[in-house]
């Protein structure tokens, strides 16, 4: 005799829709709170980057002070605060006298362009059509600027676009580093439930993977931002003392380039420029201080990055142009250190199971 189908019982059906129900609604509660969130993930997540990697000044600093986590907490938020307040408050002063003293030459009647140096016309390929430019420039700014007009204005939304970003850039990171302060207040607070969201995520290999993010953040951090950014004060340096002018445009595009690990190509128009108008003495010490910038990172990193944790340049570059193009300037740090968390915990997975296959 044949078999009937199969008969499910009404207590279990029941109960799978209230399984299916409850599933539904955690996944609905998830995604509104993602949603209300969204805003915020990137000042948090830069936050978060920003006390981890400071973690270990700030026990350093809380043993020095016999205190608890708040004190230490703000002494370091106002350090940060300040690291990041007096360049951005110096670039903005820059912006400002250079705009005045292209004014006052406006109304004085005075050349804003210098007169370009006769041997430049001697340079191969492009020395004839800069000189001619130049020349124009320095005698007539008016018609110079007609004639590339079509490119200045494709270029200018870019231009407004870029400063109106570099703006809020700053108020991120300050909001960013008031977070982080906030995490440092409470450190060993916000270390338990990270430990408690590794092991419930990872199981045993919990601490472990644990210990490795916070190794890989901090190394990328300091090994490539902080290289970064001394390499960037350096290059700040010779661009003022060189008279370089738009010396704090510059010192931005220096450090953008130095994340992606290509800041050596900013200085080389800028060594042009100034054998092109400097005396040669003044050349040639300016481009002995930026042949110490380029190769200073070589000296840095292997301090900085640390052992265990080095992470390939090509996963830094992808992540800072990945991070550029999705979150703006902010994305050049957040994308890079990101992106090498993945890739570390990545390849710790894929070892963890490797070894499991093989004794299996």
């Amino acid at each position: 005799m044949a078999a009937g189908p199969p008969v499910y019982a009404k207590p279990d059906v029941s109960r799978a829709v209230e399984i299916f129900i409850n599933i539904g609604l955690v996944f609905l509660l998830a995604i509104v709170c993602l949603l209300i969130l969204r805003p915020f993930v990137l000042l948090i997540a830069w936050g978060v980057i920003i006390a981890v990697a400071c973690y270990p000044v700030f026990k350093k600093v809380q043993r020095l002070l016999g205190s608890g986590e708040v004190l230490a907490a703000v002494l370091c938020t106002v350090v940060l605060l300040a690291i990041l307040i007096v360049p951005a408050i110096l670039m903005a002063q820059g912006l400002i006298h250079s705009i005045q003293a292209v004014s006052g030459q406006l109304k004085d009647g005075g050349a804003i362009i210098p007169t370009p140096p006769a041997a430049i016309a001697n340079w191969p390929l492009i020395g004839a059509p800069l000189y001619r430019i130049w020349s124009l420039a320095h005698s007539d700014l008016t018609q110079t600027l007609k004639n590339f007009a079509p490119q200045l204005k494709s270029v200018l939304p870019g231009v407004v676009s870029a400063s109106a970003g570099v703006g809020l850039t700053v108020l991120q990171f300050f909001l960013s580093i008031v977070i982080a302060g906030a995490l440092l207040a409470n450190a060993k607070a916000a270390y338990e439930v990270t430990c408690s969201l590794f092991n419930r995520i990872f199981g045993d290999k919990g601490p472990e993977l644990h210990q490795l993010v916070g190794a890989t953040i901090r190394s990328v951090t300091f090994g490539i931002l902080g290289v970064a950014l001394i390499q960037s004060a350096c290059a700040t340096l010779g661009f003022l003392v060189a008279g370089l002018p738009g010396a704090s445009l510059w010192s931005v595009i220096f450090l953008i380039a130095a994340i992606l690990q290509m800041g050596a190509l900013v200085l080389i128009p800028a060594v042009i420029y100034v054998f092109a108008t400097a005396s040669t003495t003044k050349a040639v010490i300016f481009l002995a201080w930026c042949i110490v910038v380029a190769l200073i990172d070589n000296v840095l990193k292997p301090l900085l990055l640390g052992r265990g944790v080095a992470v390939p340049i090509a996963v830094i570059f992808l992540g800072a142009i990945g991070g550029f193009v999705a979150m703006g300037i902010i994305g050049l740090f957040v994308g890079a250190i990101v992106l090498s968390v993945g890739y570390k915990l990545s390849i710790a997975w894929l070892g963890h199971s490797g070894a499991a296959i093989t004794t299996s």
